[in-house]
């Protein structure tokens, strides 16, 4: 075992130019962890908000950012027993994944599937458990249902579209740029729409025969909120997910309750640890999943571990279509 290790480290919190490479010592482990060796880091929103310190977990500089990882188990604590060395896994937590070497919790990692790549795992889970909790537990969105997706060429947008496509609903997606638009069409999408358009809740009301799409998927916020809870059915349920466009909405509540659609709230990562049997619930829905191959991640951009900082300016600049992965080894 090394007693040191690489780790990209938010140094102060002015977004990714903060980000150096910095030489880290190991920390024996405690009861109930395990430490990886990572092999690709895949990047999310919520990374780039730390180093902005505008995310709702902020931890204070120095700190690794990355939430999601996939590599090999070099080492358990003595009373781990699901999981030895030499494993091929994903993992998930708070932070901490942007190194050469991350520690977490048993109860974090889960088994590589053979259908997915190193790289593809490490951008798997986060997006897919996302799209499974806001779709399947939150929206209980239904075949046969209409589903609009905001911001569909985003990592979390291209795995709600997979997941609505496995459930058997028609997807109405949205995107800012025809490449964009293109990728969700590529990603299963029935029909795609400019996001930018003035007529796109006239649109969506076209395409789904004047109802109204059943259940929205918005992970954007801003001001395409609002355009979209016109297109929204009756008796509709509008999933909030999250703020990429950086502007938090305020919702007209005399339109929900004339419409009648319910605000529904999605916290994929907190849910499951407030409620046990939820957890057990999903964790084993995305086994499943990543078992088939479901929700395979789009990867726009692939960068070496001294990149890092450039990957993280990459979904600041909002370049990002699917997902952005540090490798740190060939994958």
């Amino acid at each position: 075992m090394t007693q040191s290790y690489l780790a990209a480290t938010c140094t102060a919190l002015t977004g990714p130019s903060s980000i150096q490479i910095v030489e880290r010592e190991t920390v024996p482990l405690q009861s109930g962890e395990v430490r990886m060796e990572v092999h690709a880091v895949g990047l999310n929103f919520p990374d780039l908000l730390m180093t902005q310190g505008k995310y709702q977990f902020r931890p204070d500089p120095p700190f690794v950012p990355g939430l999601e990882a996939a590599g090999v188990v070099i080492e358990v604590a003595p009373d781990i027993e699901r999981v030895k060395p030499g494993d091929r896994v994903m993992a998930g937590g708070k932070g901490g994944a942007l190194a050469a070497q991350w520690v977490v919790d048993e109860t974090a990692i889960s088994p590589l599937p053979p259908s997915l790549s190193f790289t593809e795992g490490a951008c798997w889970q986060t997006a897919a458990s996302t799209a499974w909790h806001a779709l399947v537990e939150r929206g209980h969105l239904q075949s046969g249902e209409s589903l609009l997706v905001l911001g569909a060429s985003g990592g979390v947008g291209m795995a709600a579209v997979k997941m609505a496509k496995h459930i058997g609903a028609t997807v109405i997606g949205t995107g800012s740029s025809e490449e964009k638009r293109a990728a969700i069409r590529q990603a299963g999408a029935d029909h795609v729409l400019d996001s930018a358009d003035p007529e796109l809740a006239g649109k969506v009301k076209e395409i789904t025969a004047g109802k109204g799409a059943d259940v929205i998927f918005d992970p954007v916020g801003g001001t395409l909120t609002l355009t979209a809870t016109r297109a929204i059915a009756w008796n509709g349920r509008y999933l909030i997910v999250g703020f990429a466009s950086g502007s938090i909405p305020s919702f007209p509540a005399n339109h929900a309750l004339i419409k009648t659609y319910s605000l529904i709230g999605v916290r994929a990562g907190e849910s499951p640890r407030r409620d046990p049997e939820l957890a057990k619930r999903q964790n084993a829905a995305l086994r499943e999943l990543a078992s088939q191959g479901v929700m395979r991640p789009h990867i726009s951009h692939r960068f070496a571990f001294t990149d890092a900082a450039q990957a993280l300016a990459v979904i600041e600049k909002r370049e990002a279509i699917g997902r952005v992965v540090v490798e740190l080894f060939a994958s």
